[in-house]
C-alpha cells in the first residue's frame, strides 16, 4: 500500500512537472504565432493546461513581477516540484513504509 502511494505522489509531481513545461512551449507558440487558437483541438489542451497549472502558478504570479517581460514563475514551480521529487518524497516514502506494515 505504502509502495502505491509513493508511486501515485510521485506520478502525479511527475505529470505536474511536465503539464508545467508544455504549457510554457504553447504559450510561446501563441505569442509568435506559430499555432492559435481557431484549431478547436488545441484550444482544448490550451485550456486544460491552464486549470491544471494555474492553481500552481498563480500565487507566485502574484508575488514576482515578470522579469523584462518574461515569466519565471513556470521555471520557480518547475524546481520546486523537481525537488520535492527529489528531496522530500523519499523520506515520506521511508515513513510511510514504516507507518504502513503491509
Amino acid at each position: 500500500m505504502a509502495g502505491f502511494i509513493c508511486f501515485i505522489v510521485g506520478a502525479v509531481l511527475t505529470l505536474l512537472f511536465w503539464a508545467i513545461i508544455i504549457s510554457a512551449i504553447m504559450s510561446w507558440l501563441f505569442a509568435f504565432d506559430v499555432i492559435n487558437y481557431r484549431n478547436r483541438f488545441v484550444a482544448q489542451l490550451a485550456s486544460f493546461l491552464d486549470q491544471v497549472t494555474g492553481p500552481l502558478l498563480a500565487p507566485l504570479r502574484r508575488v514576482i513581477p515578470p522579469l523584462g517581460g518574461i515569466d519565471v514563475t513556470p521555471i520557480i514551480v518547475l524546481l520546486v516540484l523537481r525537488g520535492a521529487q527529489l528531496y522530500l518524497l523519499p523520506p515520506f516514502c521511508m515513513l510511510l513504509y514504516d507507518i504502513l506494515p503491509f
